[in-house]
């Protein structure tokens, strides 16, 4: 796909801030018909530019209300396959990422409390040839977007 245009810009402004609304709805915010917005979406989707559509979960509503940035230090080398797969079924690490600088990986980890987070620190400390890590708790949320 060619570079998007300010109305693709614009439709997928409003897909982020509202998934359900319809083509009518978003193409009334940006000055189209809803088939126009339709075509430009399929072709967003085809091009992978849209990856998927998914529900965002309320995290605090669940009570997963402790938040943690895990750096992770490995013992020698290790393959970024080899960190995803040992990770990717912990289901408190919500994302992670290999780094440049002293850590190898730092992990976004939720949690519904203290106790909780230390229940996934061992798990992610025991799946992996981990040497150590050092865990940073979140206080508070500044900005939060939806990532692009």
């Amino acid at each position: 796909m060619d570079r998007l245009d300010e109305t693709d810009e614009r439709i997928l402004a409003e897909l982020t801030e509202h998934a359900r609304a319809t083509f009518a709805e978003i193409g009334e915010k940006v000055n189209l018909s809803a088939p126009a917005v339709k075509r430009r979406v399929d072709r967003m989707l085809d091009s992978g530019v849209i990856k998927s559509f998914t529900t965002v979960i309320d995290r605090n509503a669940l009570g997963w209300n402790t938040e943690a940035y895990v750096q992770v230090f490995c013992h020698g080398r290790i393959a970024p396959d080899e960190l995803r797969a040992a990770w990717v079924d912990i289901p408190e690490v919500f994302s992670a990422a290999t780094v440049t600088g002293t850590p190898d990986a730092i992990l976004h980890v939720l949690a519904r409390d203290m106790q909780h987070l230390e229940t996934a620190l061992e798990k992610i400390r025991s799946s992996a040839d981990i040497e150590r890590s050092e865990s940073i708790v979140v206080l508070s949320n500044l900005i939060d977007r939806v990532r692009p």
